[in-house]
């Protein structure tokens, strides 16, 4: 794995270039992402410990549902502000939303942990990559019947 590493973090990057090229903007996910592509490929390669490729998406994931845990403590729905231009929802749909996605990161999270930590890097390469796409799709899917409910039009 430590030699896909640095490709990931060189193409991740490149990705983010390219699409600010085209864009000439960059979404908040991408660049987070590509910052803690960076950030955590970048300390296990210095380190040669595969330990922080390992938690990245666990340390991701939770601190989305930090965010989101934050947000509504100061009772703002940061789901709200990043997908409101593309979904309109009536405020008690967003706080039911923003409340799943704070229970999904953490599942993410706990998930990740479970993987790499009790089935090795095999295991977890297979479900990085086949199974956190599936699963956030699922997820999705479920959410419809939900926005269409508190949908506004």
């Amino acid at each position: 794995m430590n030699q896909a590493i640095l490709p990931l973090i060189i193409a991740t990057f490149i990705s983010v270039v390219v699409f600010f090229w085209i864009e000439k903007k960059i979404p908040y996910l991408p660049l987070i992402s590509a910052l803690f592509v960076g950030v955590f490929g970048g300390l296990t390669i210095i380190f040669d410990n595969k330990v922080f490729f390992y938690m990245k998406p666990t340390i991701i994931n939770l601190i989305f549902a930090v965010i989101l845990i934050v947000g509504k403590i100061f009772e703002k729905s940061f789901l709200k502000l990043m997908l409101e231009s593309n979904i309109s929802l009536a405020d008690e749909g967003w706080n039911i939303l923003t409340n799943r996605w704070i229970i999904f990161f953490i599942f993410l999270a706990l998930l990740n942990e479970l993987v790499w930590r009790l089935f090795g890097e095999d295991l977890w390469v297979k479900f990085k990559v086949f199974g956190i796409l599936p699963i956030t799709f699922v997820f999705l899917i479920l959410q419809v019947k939900l926005i269409q409910k508190f949908k506004i039009d």
